[in-house]
């Protein structure tokens, strides 16, 4: 292990044995080798991209307390419960999330390549880091993916005009391919940023933008403790009713019927959210999501459909730009930029993080990756 300084701020990790030493990490939890590597690589994605606060700072926080607790079994593989050829409903027996979120949308896309279209619901899930890890790997094989989730019966958000708290965040993906360019992967969630961004917050000791939060009487909160706290509550895309909060709580009641209401998995909407004082309540556990693909090559020549996909991202790229120094892209476009930059150069991990690790791999006699020192 590299000998830190004083003065460290960010020590530089080779991407790869980040991605082994997370799956070392999994494995030794009694997650079998194989799905070990596609859940590191599904957490590290966060890391790769630029998206740190849904990438290994959840590896501490989020998910090995939640293996030692028995929210998540390591061991568990999701058992079908309904197949129809092309929908599935499947009991996710808390099976770790990181893979069987892939694991769904492939066994999906399997069916897609003879129906057109496939779904695969899964109830009794947990949490599975970045929905665009997950829809962008079938993107680059000429699939189109969408995988949505809500956080079982975790309750953060409101009704527009409610006060006690009924939703999660209900994050969302949806990818496909986009021709030479980088796969289309729109990755959100429907509260305006996630909780990842909070916490981020937080432990960077930083406020935050008024509208993300709002106390229990609608004003702006900036304190980002607030949240954890229980004092705040997470806003929807579009802000206030006005400027439309009801199309982000729209979006994330679509989420919960598609994801959690038809496959039969907690709801955040149940009356128990009504009682007490209405402030955030529950756990993320009996998350439900749905992984629904499309196969375009089956119903159309495939040459054809990525001749058309090329054209329309190829159009967004060369759109005529406000301000010079800010060119038009489209989402996964950056993400797909400071992945391939971040594969090059290292990953840049805050010196809190290294030491989290550090002190992890000497609890459990693992061997955490030398590091390229102080940046």
């Amino acid at each position: 292990m590299t000998d830190l300084t004083d003065s460290q701020t960010t020590v530089r990790m080779e991407y790869k044995e980040l991605v082994e030493f997370t799956a070392t990490v999994f494995a030794d939890r009694g997650v079998p080798a194989d799905r070990a590597y596609i859940a590191a690589e599904a957490l590290c994605y966060g890391d790769l991209t630029g998206m740190s606060s849904h990438g290994t700072a959840n590896l501490t926080r989020l998910y090995l307390p939640a293996i030692d607790e028995g929210r998540i079994d390591p061991a568990a593989t999701p058992q079908p419960l309904a197949d129809t050829g092309a929908a599935v409903v499947l009991d996710g027996k808390r099976a770790l999330g990181l893979w069987s979120a892939t694991d769904a949308l492939d066994l999906a896309a399997s069916r897609a390549r003879d129906t057109g279209i496939a779904m695969v619901s899964v109830r009794d899930a947990t949490h599975f880091g970045c929905a665009g890890y997950h829809t962008g790997r079938l993107a680059r094989r000429h699939f189109v993916a969408l995988l949505a989730s809500n956080c079982g019966r975790q309750r953060i958000a409101r009704a527009p005009g409610g006060r006690p708290a009924v939703l999660g965040t209900n994050p969302l993906s949806l990818a496909s391919p986009a021709g030479r360019h980088h796969p289309y992967v729109l990755d959100m969630s429907t509260t305006v940023v996630p909780t990842g961004r909070i916490r981020a917050a937080e432990r960077a000791g930083e406020p935050i933008p008024e509208g993300w939060l709002e106390d229990a009487d609608g004003r702006p909160v900036t304190d980002p403790g607030a949240f954890d706290r229980g004092e705040a509550y997470l806003r929807w895309l579009g802000g206030d009713p006005a400027t439309g909060a009801f199309k982000g709580y729209g979006l994330g009641l679509l989420v919960e019927v598609l994801a959690a209401l038809v496959p039969g998995a907690g709801l955040g909407p149940e009356p128990v959210a009504l009682a007490g004082d209405g402030g955030p309540t529950g756990r993320d556990d009996n998350i439900g999501f749905v992984a629904l693909v499309i196969a375009p090559g089956a119903l159309r020549p495939v040459g054809d459909f990525l001749d058309q996909a090329d054209g329309l991202f190829t159009t967004l790229l060369d759109c005529p730009p406000q301000a010079p120094d800010r060119p038009v892209s489209y989402p996964g476009w950056h993400e797909a930029e400071q992945a391939a930059r971040t594969t090059e150069q290292g990953v840049s991990l805050p010196i809190e993080r290294y030491r989290e690790l550090r002190d992890l791999a000497a609890q459990r006699g693992l061997d955490l990756p030398r590091t390229g020192g102080a940046q």
